[in-house]
């Protein structure tokens, strides 16, 4: 294959600051992304055309582009003498093991690996579904299809058999990547089961498995099962890369819908790369041999880009982490990691920070590591309320006697990279507690009312995004462009509908509030319940809020607080604690409110990434039959001990 010199062109290519590159996108995007795109990517074809708009409002990003992905995150940087740096650390306290991969190793086992499914018959625009827990594996498998210009889905290991047999049925794989078993702190969780009952209830069946075998548990293989040590010693050879078209599909990505058919999300090869690549120095200000270490999981879209591919396009070192941020031993298990792997970015979920704070409410044991490596703190997921960002920002400082800057982002399994973030390799923006700060370049975000009307700077509305959308985002939804189009292009003709509200404010900073059906309508009065949650969680007692609407007679809906106390707070009596909370909602926002239900509970039912189930909550309390259960819920005996407390009027 032809590629081109990689060249580190941070500051070659890109503007000196955040005003700059947003005026050159705007004045010449066509111009911009093509320069993006050849100096952050190795190309077979070089791309003469940034975006095709002849089928708008699909568009496609550098249409007569040919690459490989592989090749662009681990080829071209051993060529380019990287290969004895780390690509991958695993770090998984779960079995006691840190070992690191480099660059020139994952290419040895990832080409070894895509010929072996290359003999198998894995083919150019095959699937491939990989159900595998946080393993070094699970990204060859991941970098494998890529090789092969084979389109890869990842579904969340320990998914329930159904709801995986629904994602293969809807890839139809020809194979698929599994494990015999995931590791957890206090149990040993076998896949093998759950896969076989998947394929059992599948319609699309695959051809063949390959299991992985761990040591903490070894499974029986069927006869369509191949063990994948096995296939690696019987292919001493690896393979070329496969050179695909920018358009052609890198991966399908499920979200996790709480109803009917889930929609996979396609991402495209080129624009995924140049993006991908174009946001480790622009947002996250890391080069080539920096390390990231980012607390997700290869299941959702935050695996995808920040743990394989963009750190490896960009020729850092990425953490693969298996674990949690507490338990594992305990809540100084993250910043142990920082310190032993000389983490430069940390990018973890505001859950996480507050099962630390809940855990250990002076960082005591974050004191205890050397973080002098650290430069900042990612935090994303969800919204990362003011406490929390409060929180953090305070803990760091002391841990390390500097500033650490605590970069809220916003973004989805849509976009694949942050819509918005403090963009540290352009500007550092100063920070505001509950703002993600600034739409990155090439998101254009705006906000406008029910009717499509923009709103004054301040007011809160519906969240757009003005197309087209910047490479890296989705390109359709697998097999259905009717779906992606009524999904999140046909409510406002020339944008993209995120599903958000939230308000930009005088400077351009952009707050998400929450999920649009979180706007509540109390006696006529529109709210948010992102705003009351901000000011219930400021209560020093408290570790975890979340702010439902229920249905109220009188008033149309009301909101409602569910408090998970801290564990500094055990003394503190429940009664008062809820009247303060009262009263606090009163003076922060206002009798308009009516806020006057508080419930402590013990903990909030979340899915796997760290979202807190508020829809499914307010079902259960308004009394509906069905309420939507994501299939990603994290545990559902916390969801069900909160249905005696939720069904209480």
């Amino acid at each position: 294959m032809r590629h081109n010199s990689f060249m580190n062109t941070t500051t070659e290519n890109s503007a000196a600051n955040y005003d700059e590159v947003v005026t050159r996108i705007a004045e010449d995007p066509e111009r911009f992304w093509l320069e993006q795109a050849k100096s952050h990517i190795d190309w077979v074809t070089e791309p003469t055309k940034a975006v095709d708009d002849s089928n708008a409002p699909i568009y496609r990003w550098f249409p007569d582009g040919e690459l490989n992905v592989c090749f662009n995150a681990i080829d071209r940087h051993v060529a380019n003498g990287r290969g004895d740096q780390a690509a991958i650390i695993y770090d998984s306290p779960v079995t006691n093991t840190v070992r690191s991969i480099t660059y020139a190793e994952l290419l040895d086992e990832v080409s070894r690996f895509a010929r072996a499914l290359s003999d198998k018959g894995v083919t150019k625009g095959d699937r491939v579904v990989i159900y595998m827990p946080m393993i070094p594996e699970a990204a060859v498998a991941m970098l494998a299809c890529a090789r092969l210009g084979a389109i890869h889905s990842v579904v969340f290991g320990g998914f329930a058999p159904n709801e995986l047999a629904v994602r293969i049925d809807d890839t139809a794989p020809k194979a698929v990547i599994s494990t015999s078993c995931g590791v957890e702190k206090s149990r040993v969780l076998e896949y093998k089961p759950m896969l076989d009952e998947a394929v059992e209830i599948a319609a699309n069946k695959p051809e063949f498995t390959v299991i992985v075998q761990r040591d903490e548990h070894r499974c029986e293989l069927g006869e369509t099962d191949l063990d994948y040590a096995e296939l690696l010693d019987q292919t001493p050879e690896g393979i070329d890369p496969v050179t695909v078209k920018a358009t052609d599909e890198l991966y399908v990505l499920y979200t996790s819908g709480t109803t009917g058919k889930p929609k996979g999300i396609v991402r495209d090869s080129g624009g995924y790369a140049v993006a991908s690549a174009f946001s480790m120095p622009t947002v996250f200000g890391l080069q080539p041999g920096d390390t990231m270490f980012t607390a997700s999981d290869v299941g959702w879209v935050v695996g995808h880009t920040y743990i394989i591919y963009a750190p490896l396009l960009a020729g850092v070192t990425s953490v693969l982490y298996e674990g949690k941020p507490v338990g594992t031993p305990d809540a100084g298990a993250f910043f142990r990691a920082i310190e032993q792997h000389k983490v430069n970015v940390h990018f973890t979920a505001p859950t996480a920070m507050r099962v630390v704070r809940k855990e250990d409410p002076n960082g005591e044991l974050m004191k205890k590591y050397d973080l002098s490596s650290l430069r900042a703190e990612f935090l994303a997921g969800e919204r990362l309320d003011p406490d929390t960002y409060e929180w953090t920002t305070k803990i760091l400082a002391e841990a390390t006697g500097r500033d650490i800057p605590v970069v809220d982002n916003w973004w989805q399994t849509e976009t694949g990279w942050p819509i918005t973030a403090n963009p540290l390799g352009l500007t550092r923006f100063p920070l505001k507690a509950g703002s993600s700060t600034k739409p990155n370049p090439g998101f254009q975000v705006e906000i406008v009312d029910p009717g499509g009307k923009p709103v004054p700077a301040g007011e809160e509305g519906l969240i757009v995004i003005k197309l087209p959308l910047p490479p890296g985002t989705m390109a359709t939804v697998w097999g259905d462009d009717e779906r992606f189009i009524s999904s999140y292009l046909a409510a406002f003709d020339g944008y993209y509908l995120t599903g958000d509200s939230g308000y930009l404010d005088e400077d351009g900073y952009v707050f998400v509030m929450g999920r649009t059906d979180d706007v509540i309508n109390v006696a006529g009065h529109r709210l948010s319940t992102g705003i009351i949650e901000a000011v219930v969680a400021s209560h020093p007692a408290v570790a975890e809020a979340a702010v439902i609407g229920v249905h109220d007679d009188v008033k149309g809906q009301i909101p409602r607080a569910l408090v998970v106390l801290g564990d500094s707070a055990e003394a503190a009596d429940p009664n008062t604690v809820i009247d303060e909370l009262v009263a606090l909602v009163r003076k922060e926002i206002g009798p308009v409110a009516a806020f006057k239900r508080v419930d402590i509970v013990s903990g909030l039912p979340k899915t796997r990434s760290g979202k807190i189930l508020r829809k499914t909550m307010r079902q259960i309390a308004d009394g509906e039959n069905d309420p939507a259960v994501p299939s990603t819920i994290e545990d559902r005996s916390v969801l069900d001990d909160l249905g005696a407390v939720l069904s209480r009027s």
